[in-house]
């Protein structure tokens, strides 16, 4: 028997929001906007609500831009440059243990950063579905990057919103997904390391959820943008475990925190030879093309690690500070990867209102956990008692955001 969502009793299904549309229709900046906006800053505006890479940007970038300067008088292949695919391919091979190499030619697309990726994505895999037991579903972690949830809405799919919380090791639980529920999913979206929390899942996690996928014929949409920045232990992927044909799996990566280039907008997607050859039939009328120049940058910071480890090396520092000066406050651990906070402020009154005594009595900028993540049907919030604090600016700067949120919060 077909089911939609109303119909099923499942915890998983009573999962979701009520009206997603509408609940998707604001960004999370503008509710902070909103929520500051009455006020004046109580010191010096420091913005950690925002996750943009503040480090310098590599010294070989604008030189090879340069380079490839005339090749801003021609349309790019949607594709992308064979020099750009076999620089993600060398790459990927280099940093995963991989089975086999991947294919630059047919298991490989330029993205214009890894967005718009992991928006169409989710449309391309609902199009393209083989037909589900009931009304078909994407899974999206909650808290989550909005794109997630916005390209399933888009695709007038069922978005079933999975708490990543404390009890699940912020990641979801994957455990408590029923069988009715797997077997009208068409995509599922992982982000590890994760934002906001930082989570990384392990190779049984991913050896798990793949076995589910395979099972039941969904897609794995595999967010891996933070995979270079770590603290320990160098993150496993979806490719580690995904064996030598990659069915059932697609990973995003993107040059925005790797290298410091978020205003380049170059990602890519890598995997599944079928979805790819789809996905890149719907990028060809639907998805902008990527400048010839910008690729042969990514290309070139691909190619190089040097940078690479600086930049981890950077953000290992900051979090040194967070260690000292936050020490065991507000639930904190240092994070197996990412660059933000993830702090518990429930006994401060919540994230809304800490986030919003931070900027009137220290002009410290963040975002409240409840406005990252999607109020469920129970009344519940995974959010709801977090603020994100993004670890971005220089050593300085961060020792004063923290001095001053410890100086608030207590």
């Amino acid at each position: 028997m077909f089911m939609n969502a109303a119909e099923r009793q499942s915890p998983i299904s009573s999962a979701r929001t009520i009206d997603v549309r509408s609940a998707r229709a604001r960004s999370p900046f503008v509710r902070l906007n909103e929520l500051l906006a009455p006020h004046q800053p109580g010191m010096p505006a420091i913005n950690c609500a925002v996750g943009e890479p503040q480090h310098p940007v590599p010294a070989f970038a604008g030189p090879v831009f340069a380079q490839h300067i005339a090749e801003l008088g021609r349309y790019p292949a949607n594709k992308g440059t064979d020099a750009f695919r076999r620089s993600v391919a060398q790459w990927l091979s280099r940093r995963f243990t991989l089975q086999r190499p991947l294919d630059p030619e047919s298991e490989i697309l330029v993205l214009n950063g890894t967005r718009e990726g992991l928006f169409l994505a989710a449309l391309c895999a609902a199009e393209n579905a083989s037909p589900r037991a009931g009304r078909a579903a994407i899974l999206v972690p909650n808290p989550c990057y909005a794109a997630y949830s916005a390209g399933a809405i888009a695709a007038h799919c069922d978005t079933v919103y999975l708490p990543t919380t404390a009890a699940s090791g912020f990641l979801p639980d994957i455990d408590s997904l029923d069988d009715a529920l797997l077997a009208r999913t068409v995509a599922f979206y992982l982000a590890s390391p994760a934002n906001p929390q930082g989570a990384v899942a392990s190779n049984d996690y991913l050896r798990k959820l793949l076995a589910l996928a395979r099972k039941h014929d969904f897609m794995i949409f595999s967010d891996e943008c933070y995979s270079e920045i770590y603290f320990g232990q160098k993150p496993a992927g979806m490719l580690d475990v995904a064996g030598p044909d990659y069915t059932n799996v697609v990973v995003f990566n993107s040059l925005s925190k790797r290298s410091n280039l978020p205003g380049l907008r170059v990602g890519f997607v890598a995997g599944d030879r079928a979805f790819i050859t789809r996905f890149l039939e719907y990028r060809n009328s639907a998805a902008p093309q990527v400048p010839m120049p910008a690729q042969a940058v990514a290309a070139a910071a691909l190619d190089d690690e040097e940078h690479v480890i600086a930049n981890r090396n950077a953000y290992a520092q900051k979090f040194d500070l967070a260690d000292q000066i936050i020490g065991d406050r507000y639930g904190y651990t240092r994070p197996a990867g990412g660059f933000f906070l993830w702090l518990d402020v429930s006994a401060q009154g919540g994230s809304v209102i800490a986030a919003e005594r931070l900027w009137r009595e220290a002009g410290l900028r963040v975002l409240p956990g409840e406005y990252a993540a999607q109020t469920q049907v129970d009344g519940s919030n995974p959010g709801r008692d977090y603020i994100r604090v993004a670890m971005v600016h220089d050593n300085a700067t961060t020792a004063e955001a923290l001095h001053r949120l410890v100086n608030v919060l207590g």
